[in-house]
């Protein structure tokens, strides 16, 4: 006769074993995070990753922030928003190419500018993890992933300008740019069009990749909630 103590042991075991699997990186997903990386890298240091349009530019970088989040969790996210955060920053300061806005924001405050410009990408890939993971529980990949993509557009330009109007507000040079109107509509009309095709883009690839990378076995299998498993187990 099977003892249920020891029975439970084996599944609590189990499950142990299929939590750790869980959190490791194969080395297929880390290879991917290091095209993303270099894709990131490319990007920045070549025209293919940002459209200037007026003080801000369309940026195509938070694609592959995303897809980091989406294959490696809010580790990877947070890795690659970091590359991005620091590449973004370096254009400050004329490095794979300029920022009209970051050269002023770097003449007023160096250490502002370096907040403004990184914390913002690295928070994105770090909420952007936690996002898809959420999303998987209760969609399937493709919808996880395109919501993954369309929140990477959407809370970059939100933290960006977040930390814009918190740091430097009170500048002449915001001020200009919000053209005397309150932070509201003067963000709004600051991003514009250039955040509605960063959405539209970054939903649009990101899905399609996404749902490419589950095909391919690159994306770890959703964890099942414990309502399933109490449904399973009766």
């Amino acid at each position: 006769m099977l003892c249920p103590g020891r029975f439970l042991r084996r599944n609590g075991n189990k499950e142990e074993e299929k939590m750790k699997n869980n959190n490791r990186f194969t080395t297929a997903q880390l290879t991917l995070l290091g095209l993303m990386a270099a894709i990131l890298l490319l990007m920045a240091y070549t025209p293919l990753g940002y459209l200037n349009i007026g003080p801000l530019a369309i940026s195509f970088n938070v694609i592959p922030v995303a897809i980091s989040a989406v294959v490696l969790g809010p580790v990877g996210g947070a890795v690659a928003g970091a590359i991005f955060g620091l590449t973004s920053f370096l254009q400050c300061i004329g490095v794979g190419g300029s920022s009209a806005m970051g050269v002023v924001l770097f003449g007023i405050n160096p250490v502002f500018a370096f907040i403004q410009r990184f914390v913002p990408r690295l928070l994105d890939g770090i909420c952007l993890g936690y996002i898809f993971r959420g999303m998987r529980k209760v969609s399937n990949t493709y919808v996880a992933c395109a919501v993954t993509g369309f929140f990477s557009a959407f809370l970059n330009t939100l933290f960006f300008m977040a930390a814009l109007v918190g740091l430097f507000g009170n500048t002449e040079y915001v001020k200009n740019l919000m053209g005397g109107h309150n932070i509201i509509i003067g963000c709004c009309l600051m991003v514009g069009i250039n955040a509605v095709c960063e959405m539209i883009s970054s939903t649009v690839i990101t899905g399609a990749v996404g749902a490419a990378l589950s095909k391919a076995h690159l994306i770890p299998a959703a964890q099942k909630t414990d309502s399933s498993k109490a449904v399973k187990a009766v």
